[in-house]
């Protein structure tokens, strides 16, 4: 479980594809976390996905990827020196900055615009068009596991904005349009569509 707040951007050291009986990809992180605090089969989530500690070594840590893991995100782009947006598992007790996020990617999404907006900037965000009845203005999203709020709707797109700290401190300052990324719908929406769709019909 996570909360969306980003607490440090790693960068992909090293990719190995095809890694293992996984079939997809293993890869080294560089990251300023204390390495010495990571145990193996931890969770981290990456760019939003939750993904298991396999290695660790001096200022990186190992994940792998499963072949599904990578059609259903952004993952297989990664190449070396990719930046990786990262944050530990929530321990009872810590704060719950954003919102609740599950580290399983729903959909990949993609930038379509991006303008500034004040001091912040607006990104406006393509969804795959399924998952759109589960985001709702002033709802939450999670983008590469960042935690925003939405601000409007239209159609399959919606927009968020994005303040200085937020693009200085994720991989999003580094987005441009065309660009893909993870999207995880907020867990509470998915169940309460689920209920509703179990309702009986009058």
């Amino acid at each position: 479980m996570f909360s969306g707040i980003v607490t440090d951007v790693g960068r992909v050291r090293r990719l190995r594809r095809g890694a293992g009986a996984v079939g997809g990809l293993e890869a080294a992180i560089a990251t300023a976390y204390d390495t010495a605090e990571i145990v193996l089969g931890a969770s981290i989530a990456c760019c939003g996905v939750c993904l298991t500690v396999v290695a660790v070594d001096a200022a990186a840590f190992s994940v792998q990827a499963s072949a599904e893991t990578l059609a259903c995100s952004t993952l297989g782009d990664w190449a070396e020196g990719s930046p990786v947006n990262l944050e530990r598992a929530l321990r009872l007790g810590d704060e719950l900055g954003g919102h609740l996020v599950l580290g399983h990617v729903d959909g990949v999404a993609h930038l379509v615009d991006r303008r500034p907006e004040g001091e912040s900037v607006r990104f406006v965000i393509e969804a795959p068009a399924p998952l759109m009845r589960y985001i709702a203005g002033k709802g939450s999203v999670a983008l590469d596991g960042v935690s925003l709020t939405v601000n409007e709707i239209d159609g399959t797109r919606f927009g968020v904005n994005l303040i200085p700290y937020t693009l200085a401190h994720t991989n999003l300052g580094e987005m441009r349009p065309g660009q893909r990324l993870n999207l995880e719908i907020d867990p509470i929406a998915r169940y309460v569509a689920r209920l509703y769709a179990e309702q009986p019909r009058r």
